[in-house]
């Protein structure tokens, strides 16, 4: 690294460790005269960080906000604090922070070292963190190898449980995460299936990137394909009805885990759900108190007759 550039990370660090630095202070930190801490500045700019320069008593520069965020500068604590907190995201369930998280999390572990990496893990070792039974917080270190392998396209080999219990070794092209707040999901192409497949991460052991990689195919939308997987595929008993009512407005009362929600003209729209129950389908549904129609006759029809005998007992009783 030259002698420049050196001093130029160095001097990014010193405005980033505190707000506002006099010239003759950088000066003499870095050890040359103002008149280079300016040339200095200068080149700080051109790289796109704002550095801002004021006059006067209290005066000096400072590193100010711009409209892109340009690289930060961290120490050795600094990165493997926020490393911590990134995990502890990543593999979380607040809604929109877990993909993020993620991301920066990739880009800061692919040039953390080795040292600062096994302090990350110690610290995520010693951690319990508690949730509610119905979340499935996924494994960072599972995270990280799978969102590696759809940004580099690289086959991965995992162990996987299925719903009835049976495990099986996949081969898989993945491409894409999708979490739903409480789960991740994997959208990725089973070699040994010949098929588009969701897969959940918490039914994952051994996930390991093979070192080869694939040419991407045409893949389906994510969020729509996990979608439509874990709010029917999973389930003894689908139903389509039709609601009278916008899809915006019936939204509202169907978390996306739930239901498919398909517009069908302006007041009205489509529903796809499933249940192991039919009678506990046919309640879901009426849960919002609009009205609707069965599309599918079968087991959930005669299920909302039985729901409909049981309630009007209720109310003669």
């Amino acid at each position: 690294m030259s002698q420049t550039t050196s001093r130029l990370l160095q001097l990014l660090g010193l405005l980033q460790s505190r707000r506002v630095w006099s010239g003759p202070e950088l000066a003499e930190r870095l050890g040359v005269t103002t008149r280079s801490v300016r040339r200095d500045i200068d080149r700080l700019r051109d790289l796109g960080y704002p550095v801002q320069a004021s006059t006067g008593h209290g005066g000096g520069y400072q590193l100010g906000s711009g409209a892109a965020l340009p690289p930060l500068l961290l120490d050795a604590d600094e990165a493997v604090a926020m490393a911590v907190c990134l995990r502890l995201a990543a593999g979380g369930s607040v809604a929109g922070i877990g993909e993020s998280a993620l991301r920066a999390l990739s880009k800061l572990d692919q040039v953390m070292p080795a040292r600062l990496r096994s302090q990350v893990a110690a610290v995520h070792d010693a951690t319990v963190t508690l949730t509610p039974d119905a979340v499935s917080p996924a494994d960072p270190e599972m995270l990280m190898t799978l969102a590696r392998a759809c940004r580099d396209r690289e086959h991965v080999a995992v162990g996987y449980v299925d719903r009835a219990g049976t495990p099986s070794d996949r081969r898989l092209e993945p491409y894409q995460l999708v979490t739903t707040g409480s789960r991740w999901y994997l959208l990725t192409y089973d070699l040994d299936r010949a098929d588009w497949r969701s897969l959940r991460l918490d039914r994952m052991t051994m996930v390991r990137a093979r070192g080869t990689t694939f040419v991407a195919r045409q893949a389906p939308d994510a969020a729509d394909y996990v979608r439509r997987a874990i709010t029917a595929s999973p389930y003894r008993h689908v139903t389509r009805v039709r609601y009278y009512a916008s899809k915006d407005d019936l939204a509202q009362h169907f978390w996306p885990t739930t239901a498919t929600i398909e517009a069908d003209g302006p007041n009205s729209c489509i529903v796809v759900a499933g249940a192991d129950d039919p009678r506990r389908l046919v309640l879901h549904l009426a849960m919002p108190g609009i009205a609707f129609e069965v599309l599918e006759p079968g087991p959930v029809a005669d299920g909302a007759r039985a729901m409909a005998e049981l309630l009007a007992a209720a109310v003669r009783r």
